[in-house]
């Protein structure tokens, strides 16, 4: 047989095996993104004076945290509904992105210049070490810019056929 007439055959079989991977992992990581807000923003919610006391009791947030205790379940919710929403994950990403940048941030902060940060994150992750929380804080940080840059592709991908 022809190898021109075998790979005529296979690639498109390899074009769509690539397209699913991708949207595969982009739909993933938009879905752990979900799963990881929500729970945050729900446990917070459910033990909420617990939550405002941790954040009263944090160096760094003492003055805000009536404030913090509400907006960030709030946020962490829009930022849910964002990505849930087709026409509005590429914001929902990059907020997304931003808030776990900004909880990373605190929790380098936070374990370097305090002697004593509680840990306000509630439910499983509050078990956590902060140097467990810093991994897998950056882990989902990865996972956004994976999921950001694979984006565009995926929205080009939705909209084109699938035959090649």
């Amino acid at each position: 047989m022809d190898l021109f007439l075998i790979l005529t055959y296979f690639y498109p079989v390899v074009q769509r095996t690539k397209k699913m991977t991708r949207i595969f992992i982009g739909e993933g990581i938009v879905f752990l993104y979900i799963v990881l807000l929500v729970y945050a923003a729900v446990t917070k919610l459910l033990d909420h004076e617990k939550f405002v006391v941790q954040v009263g009791q944090s160096p760094i947030l003492t003055d805000y945290a009536v404030f913090l205790a509400w907006a960030v379940p709030l946020v962490e919710l829009v930022i849910s509904a964002l990505l849930i929403v087709p026409g509005t994950r590429l914001v929902g990403l990059y907020a997304g992105f931003s808030l776990l940048v900004m909880f990373t941030t605190y929790i380098v902060l936070a374990s370097r210049f305090s002697d004593f940060v509680p840990c306000s994150c509630g439910g499983v992750l509050e078990g956590m070490t902060w140097t467990q929380h810093l991994f897998f804080n950056v882990a989902f940080v990865l996972m956004g810019i994976i999921g950001i840059l694979l984006y565009p592709k995926l929205r080009t991908m939705y909209s084109t056929p699938d035959h090649v």
